[in-house]
C-alpha cells in the first residue's frame, strides 16, 4: 500500500503532510494520485504562497540531494525545472502524502514535514523510534525516517535544506552515526 497522496505509487522518496490542498478535487483522495504538468502552478493559484512554499522546498530539497545516491532531479537544470516538470509525477520517484508512513519497503525514504505532524502521528499510534538530534530534526534510521521543520521558507531555510540532505545522505547509506555528522556541526537549527 502507498498512502494517500500525490505522486508516484512507486516512490523511493515520501514527504508526509497533515492534509491535501483545499480544493474540491483533493478533499476526497484514495491512494497515489500523480500530478501532471501544471497542476502544481493551480494548486498554489487556487490554495495560495504556502502551498508554493511547500513545492519549492520540496523540489529545491530534492535538488540539493548528492546525485551520487539520488538520482531523483539528474536531467533539470535548476530546481524550478525539476519542479515544474518531474515532481510528484508518475515515475518520479517522488510523492507527497496526507496519510501516516507505512513502513513496509526497505528501499524507501520518509520526510515528516513539522515536529507537531510527527508528535500527533506518534500519538495516533504509528510505530517510529525517533531520536530528537535537536528540536527541530530527528531520525529513526532503522525506518529510514526524518522529520524536519515544516517545509516553508522560514522553517527550513538554505541552511536547513543542506543539513535535511545531509541526514538523507547517512539515512540512505543505512549510516548509524547520524549523530557524529552534528557533533563537527553547529546545532542543527540554531540560525534562522
Amino acid at each position: 500500500m502507498s498512502g494517500t497522496g500525490f505522486g508516484d505509487v512507486n516512490a523511493r522518496f515520501r514527504v508526509y503532510l497533515a492534509a491535501p490542498p483545499a480544493m474540491e478535487a483533493y478533499q476526497q483522495l484514495s491512494g497515489m494520485q500523480p500530478l501532471q504538468a501544471g497542476d502544481i502552478d493551480q494548486i498554489y493559484r487556487h490554495c495560495g504562497n504556502g502551498w508554493r512554499k511547500i513545492f519549492n522546498v520540496y523540489a529545491k530539497l530534492l535538488f540539493a540531494l548528492p546525485p551520487t545516491h539520488f538520482d531523483f532531479a539528474p536531467s533539470a537544470s535548476s530546481w524550478q525545472q525539476f519542479r515544474d516538470l518531474q515532481l510528484l509525477q508518475a515515475g518520479s520517484g517522488t510523492a507527497l502524502c496526507f496519510s501516516a508512513p507505512q513502513f513496509d519497503k526497505e528501499d524507501v525514504l520518509h520526510l515528516i514535514a513539522g515536529r507537531t505532524l510527527a508528535k500527533h502521528l506518534i500519538t495516533q499510534g504509528l510505530e517510529a523510534d525517533l531520536h530528537w538530534l535537536s528540536s527541530e530534526f530527528a531520525v529513526d534510521p532503522t525506518r529510514k525516517l526524518l522529520v524536519t521543520p515544516f517545509f516553508d521558507y522560514r522553517q527550513l531555510n538554505n541552511e536547513k535544506i543542506s543539513v535535511s540532505a545531509k541526514l538523507l545522505q547517512l539515512l540512505a547509506e543505512q549510516v548509524s552515526e547520524i549523530e557524529r555528522f552534528l557533533v563537527g556541526s553547529s546545532p542543527v537549527g540554531s540560525t534562522g
